[in-house]
């Protein structure tokens, strides 16, 4: 009985290293998809020599990830301003995902992203639109845009959410000059959704792998793990199928 008892846990340990490989396995797949697809893209930023950005980031992550009740807020704001600045928003995104998990963190970003753009979105549209209009003038792709924005704003506005071809942060000053309304544009934000909960989720995952091996592991942690695996899955799959049925219905209307 002993020694069933002993082989049935020494099973259930190894079935808990082998989620945890495969977690890890799966991170890296997520990590290198984000970086070399046009998610990635989507969270480009212009590229600033002057100061490590990546850095400032990681540090306000930090900072906020102290602050408590509060951090949401900061967060929140963080990213706005990042949003404006052309900062990597991918690095605040995956942040959010460890310090806030999925849930709670998705909701920040969008919230954050969607004011961000906006904000931008009003720049754009009143005070910077000669600078916006002389970056984007030899860009075929962003001629087409306010070509079809034309006929139809949010369907566009949502399009360019969901399949994000265009860096995310120079597209929310792009379409300030074009002639979609503020409220289509503003409605539009809704595409960021799948790619926002991929993201953050894969950050919330990195969160729970260095986790492991603290007190802040859950009573049953191979239950746990597979349930995180298995979600990652899904939330990639689903991700993936939305982006590329909205790529292709973006291409018939451009």
């Amino acid at each position: 009985m002993k020694k069933q008892f002993t082989e049935n846990l020494f099973n259930l340990e190894n079935l808990h290293k082998s989620l945890k490989l495969i977690g890890l396995i799966l991170l890296v797949f997520g990590f290198g998809f984000l970086l070399n697809t046009e998610f990635a893209s989507a969270q480009e930023s212009v590229n600033t020599n002057s100061f490590n950005t990546q850095a400032i980031l990681r540090d306000a992550l930090q900072w906020i990830d102290n602050l408590g009740t509060v951090g949401a807020i900061a967060f929140i704001a963080l990213y706005i301003i990042a949003t404006i600045a052309f900062f990597p928003g991918s690095i605040l995104t995956l942040g959010a995902g460890v310090i806030f998990g999925v849930i709670w963190g998705s909701l920040y970003v969008f919230v954050g992203a969607t004011l961000g753009a906006t904000a931008a979105f009003l720049v754009g549209r009143y005070l910077a639109r000669d600078w916006v209009a002389q970056k984007i003038a030899d860009n075929k792709k962003f001629a087409a845009i306010d070509q079809a924005v034309g006929r139809e704003g949010l369907k566009i506005v949502l399009l360019t959410r969901l399949s994000p071809i265009f860096p995310f942060n120079l597209l929310n000053y792009a379409f300030g000059i074009t002639g979609v309304s503020l409220k289509d544009y503003f409605i539009g934000s809704v595409g960021m959704i799948p790619g926002t909960i991929m993201y953050v989720y894969i950050g919330s995952l990195a969160g729970n792998i260095a986790a492991i091996g603290t007190e802040a592991q859950p009573n049953n942690p191979t239950l746990q793990w597979a349930i995180r695996i298995l979600g990652l899955f899904a939330t990639v799959a689903v991700t993936v199928y939305v982006t590329r049925i909205a790529r292709k219905a973006l291409e018939e209307e451009l």
